[in-house]
C-alpha cells in the first residue's frame, strides 16, 4: 500500500441527484478539501455522473464490466480508505447506490468465483467512512430503528467483501438545519478528511 504520509482516498458520492444544492455533495466536497490540504490523495467518484444499469441477471454480473464500472473497480482497487456519502431514502440507501454496488462488486473483482464463506472478501486492507443524511434524528434511526439498514450494508456487502472496519457518521434533522448546524457539518467533515478517517 501507500508508503508516503498520505492515504490514498476514494471518495464516493452515493447521492442520485446531481443537484450541487445537495447537502451530500457539500459533505464530500468538504471531506475531499480536508484530506487535500493534509497531503492524501483523492479519487471521487459520483454515482449520479456514472453510466451503469440495474443488472437483472447472475449472467450481467457474472459478465464483463461496462467501462464506468471497470474504472469504478479501479479507483476502488487502488483505495486505501474508502468514505461513503448518502442519504436515507425510506430507511434505506438510494436504489441507485445499491445498484452501484451490485455492478462493482462482482464475483471475480471484489471476492473469488464460486466462494464459499464469510471471508472470502479480495478486498481487505482498506477501511470505510459511512456518512448518511436523514431527516429524523439519528439517534432515533440508530436506537429505535437499531440502524438496520446500515448494519444491513456493513454485515452483507462491505464486509463481505473484506472491507473493515467500517466507520459511520450518521447526520440527522438536515432538512431543518440552520446554516450554523450545516456549517458544523462541513467542519466535521474536512476533519475527518485531514485525518483520513
Amino acid at each position: 500500500m501507500n508508503t508516503g504520509s498520505g492515504r490514498r482516498i476514494l471518495i464516493l458520492d452515493g447521492h442520485p441527484d446531481p443537484d450541487p444544492a445537495r447537502l451530500i455533495h457539500a459533505l464530500a466536497d468538504a471531506y475531499a478539501e480536508g484530506a487535500r490540504q493534509a497531503g492524501h490523495a483523492v479519487t471521487r467518484l459520483d454515482v449520479a455522473r456514472l453510466a451503469f444499469a440495474p443488472l437483472r441477471s447472475a449472467a450481467e454480473w457474472e459478465a464483463e464490466a461496462p467501462p464506468d464500472v471497470a474504472a469504478a473497480q479501479a479507483a476502488l482497487a487502488a483505495a486505501e480508505h474508502i468514505v461513503i456519502l448518502t442519504p436515507l431514502w425510506l430507511g434505506d440507501i438510494p436504489a441507485a447506490l445499491k445498484a452501484f454496488f451490485e455492478q462493482v462488486l462482482r464475483p471475480g473483482f471484489a471476492f473469488p468465483r464460486g466462494a464459499r464463506g464469510l471471508d472470502a472478501g479480495l478486498l481487505r486492507g482498506r477501511s470505510v467512512r459511512l456518512v448518511v443524511t436523514m431527516g429524523m434524528p439519528a439517534m432515533l434511526y440508530r436506537v429505535f430503528f437499531r440502524a438496520h439498514s446500515l448494519r444491513s450494508l456493513e454485515r452483507n456487502t462491505l464486509r463481505f467483501v473484506g472491507l473493515k472496519p467500517v466507520r459511520w457518521t450518521l447526520l440527522g434533522n438536515v432538512a431543518g438545519g440552520s446554516p450554523a448546524r450545516r456549517q458544523a457539518w462541513l467542519d466535521r467533515l474536512r476533519k475527518l478528511g485531514a485525518a483520513a478517517a
